[in-house]
């Protein structure tokens, strides 16, 4: 029962996160869909696979990578941004009981 419920709670949330743009009915690409998709071959007498339809594909897998990358970096400049402000604040409080130890 646990992993059934794991499961439900892992589907609702959002892969792109809450700033995300895009309509709600958009559903981002699963590693999954990636490995189990399949193109239809070309027409008779040609080899290979429909080039139009392998284009559209990798334009979605791109645009879906492009927006893991630009949240990765935000989230590092976020963690960054935060572990600056730490330093500060320890550096002060230091700073404050440093001060406050030299006046006794």
């Amino acid at each position: 029962m646990r992993v059934f419920l794991r499961r439900v709670r892992r589907r609702r949330r959002s892969v792109l996160g809450s700033t995300c743009y895009r309509s709600s009915a958009y559903q981002p690409l699963r590693p999954w869909q990636v490995r189990e998709r399949s193109f239809r071959t070309t027409q008779l007498g040609r080899r290979g696979l429909d080039p139009q339809e392998v284009r559209e594909f990798l334009d979605r897998v791109a645009g879906d990578l492009a927006a893991v990358y630009d949240a990765l970096a935000q989230s590092r400049r976020e963690t960054d941004r935060i572990k600056n402000a730490l330093r500060r604040w320890q550096s002060e409080q230091a700073r404050a009981r440093n001060e406050r130890g030299y006046d006794r």
